[in-house]
Parts: C-alpha cells; structure tokens; sequence
C-alpha cells in the first residue's frame, strides 16, 4: 500500500534546452503511462497532458513492477 521511500512517479523521456535558456521536457506517468509536456523559462512552468495528431493523449505501456 505504502511506497518506498526512493519510488518514483514520473520518469523524464526527453529534455530539450533551447538557447533563450527554457526548457522543454516529457514526462511519462510510472503509474498510467500517460505522457506529460513541461516546459520551463524565466516567467514561468506548464504542465499539460502530451497530444498525438489526433488529439488523444500520448500513453506509454508501463512495465509491471515485481
């Protein structure tokens, strides 16, 4: 039930810096598998579900932990 103390939730799949000093990053949910873009910069963060071409949201297969 509980989580060990070192268990992550979200893995980082990919970080892009650009040269105005923000950054782009995708989250994946450990849990859903579901994919997050963040961005970063000087005046401030986002965070919003990850969209394909289609409009649906981008969801990774999830390993099973043992």
């Amino acid at each position: 039930m509980f989580k060990k103390k070192g268990d992550k939730r979200f893995d980082e799949k990919l970080v892009q810096n650009s040269q105005q000093g923000s950054l782009i990053s995708i989250w994946v949910d450990r849990q859903t598998g579901v994919n997050y873009l963040y961005t970063w910069s000087a005046q401030g963060c986002a965070l919003t579900p990850l969209l394909d071409k289609n409009g649906e949201v981008v969801v990774s297969q999830v390993e099973e932990a043992n």
